[in-house]
């Protein structure tokens, strides 16, 4: 096996680490604070958190979505809070994209589990998966605040979105990385407001 190979390993991580510290000087991690304020009040009020993405996007909304459902850290034992993946059982998904295509596989779900007073957590590293892209249309139509983690600069998405953590790059695993590193920092934010609060209490 070549060095070169084996180098590939290291230079994952200091690729990883590359991504994130630009994140950290540009603060552009400073839209998670505004989305997190948002989501919290719209929970405190009876809302809840909608998630989607595409294949590893969909594996994080779903990460996601669990820890809000269950528990971030074991620290921490407390209420659950109301999320949901809109990534939907195989035979919801197959059927949407069977009858209608999928394009809508997720504006389908959303447009049947989404009220008023929800919020949306779109995830796309292009900023440009079509069925992303319709969901954050509707959500735009229905007065839904969304937040798009996004990668490329973006895409199309990001004209569609209430706010955007954009990761600065072009390689999807590297975005990926901090789309779930944000994700866990979106989600501490809110636990610790909704805390603080006493809206959600400890168990």
């Amino acid at each position: 096996m070549s060095e070169d190979i084996k180098n590939k390993v290291k230079q994952t991580f200091v690729d990883s680490i590359s991504v994130k510290q630009e994140i950290i000087d540009e603060e552009s991690y400073k839209v998670l604070i505004e989305a997190g304020d948002i989501i919290a009040n719209c929970i405190s009020n009876g809302g809840k958190l909608l998630l989607c993405g595409n294949g590893g996007s969909a594996a994080d909304a779903q990460h996601l979505a669990a820890e809000f459902l269950i528990r971030l850290t074991s620290d921490v034992n407390r209420e659950s809070i109301p999320a949901l993946s809109l990534a939907q059982d195989t035979s919801t998904l197959t059927a949407c994209i069977n009858d209608y295509g999928s394009d809508d596989i997720f504006k389908r779900v959303f447009s049947g589990l989404s009220t008023k007073g929800d919020t949306l957590l779109a995830i796309t590293t292009s900023g440009n998966s079509r069925n992303i892209i319709e969901t954050l249309k509707l959500a735009k139509e229905r007065g839904i605040y969304s937040i798009g983690f996004l990668g490329n600069g973006g895409g199309e998405s990001l004209q569609y979105c209430d706010s955007a953590f954009v990761v600065p790059g072009k390689v999807t695993a590297r975005i990926q990385e901090s789309h779930i590193t944000a994700g866990h920092a979106l989600l501490q934010y809110i636990e610790d407001l909704l805390l603080e609060s006493g809206w959600l209490i400890k168990n």
